[in-house]
């Protein structure tokens, strides 16, 4: 398969993500959703691990950064997603996931502070959380979006930027090889995401006989369209992905492959409009409109000084 089908695909797959999560929610509780995500995911991907040869970190040093790494790229996002869905429509929670890279120059900054920032993507940082703000509205009750929720959204998407700065920052120079890395990450975030549920459902027993009990009124298939949602989230969404991730950036370069990062709210967007009959204001699509064209300037490639020789392939 072409890296391009995968690239795709890969868009696709990550675009529906929030939507999944919406569908989820009308049988299964957001702690329910998150934990049952990244179990699915991490067999999907432990499995393509074995099948290829591959084996998890065997260092404690490589582990012990992969718990807060993992923490930051699965556990923590997937939860806050799942209940700032709650709150917010699934396409403006997918706006959230577009201020990965503006948390990354913040993260940056703070975790390799001898990483030089330039001022064009300072400025671009800027510019984004303005676009934040228009997406919030905080100067109008009526048409703004869950201050909570969106909240949420944004600290999910911007976890992404602080788990990768801190792999570059720490496991940068390790070679996990293949799928070892993202596996290990699944099991991590499996290793906080059970206990977590399990203390969950203890609190809240009286409404719920046991951790994998559903709710809602819905019979037939319809009742298993929830299930079914999450299981596409997961195996699709959380395993799979990240090997067509892996591809894609192998075939094409980091660069192509961070472009995923633009396409991925305008797909949740889109079938969150026409799939489950959402709104977005103006103000909030200018405010992904900001966003995301701070995004593009802050991945851009930096320019290269004129005395400075080209490399030759």
């Amino acid at each position: 398969m072409a890296w391009q089908v995968k690239f795709a695909i890969l868009v696709l797959i990550w675009g529906s993500s929030f939507l999944f999560m919406k569908v989820g929610l009308e049988a299964m509780t957001p702690i329910q959703i998150a934990t049952m995500r990244v179990l699915t995911g991490m067999v999907v991907v432990l499995a393509l691990l074995a099948m290829t040869g591959g084996r998890l970190p065997t260092t404690w040093r490589v582990w012990r950064h992969m718990i807060v790494i993992g923490f930051f790229l699965s556990a923590f996002p997937f939860t806050l997603f799942a209940i700032s869905e709650t709150r917010v429509s699934s396409a403006l929670a997918g706006i959230g996931n577009s201020t990965t890279p503006i948390a990354t120059v913040l993260a940056t900054m703070v975790l390799i502070p001898n990483a030089r920032t330039s001022t064009r993507k300072i400025v671009a940082v800027l510019i984004g959380f303005v676009g934040v703000i228009l997406i919030a509205q905080p100067w109008t009750v009526a048409e703004r979006p869950d201050l909570v929720g969106f909240a949420m959204a944004v600290v999910g998407g911007a976890s992404y930027g602080v788990g990768w700065t801190y792999y570059h920052r720490f496991l940068s120079g390790a070679d996990l090889g293949g799928l070892s890395q993202p596996a290990a990450v699944l099991v991590v975030g499996a290793g906080f995401l059970v206990p977590a549920s399990l203390v969950v459902w203890w609190l809240d027993r009286g409404h719920q006989a046991t951790p994998w009990a559903t709710h809602g009124t819905a019979n037939g298939f319809q009742a298993w369209l929830p299930l079914l949602a999450v299981i596409a989230l997961g195996a699709l969404g959380t395993g799979l992905a990240f090997m067509f991730q892996y591809d894609v950036v192998r075939a094409a370069g980091p660069v192509v492959g961070s472009t995923i990062t633009y396409l991925i709210p305008i797909v949740s967007v889109l079938l969150g409009t026409l799939v489950l009959g959402e709104h977005l204001s103006w103000s909030a699509v200018a405010g992904f409109v900001v966003v995301l064209g701070a995004a593009l300037v802050i991945n851009a490639p930096e320019r290269r000084a004129e005395s400075e020789p080209v490399a030759s392939a």
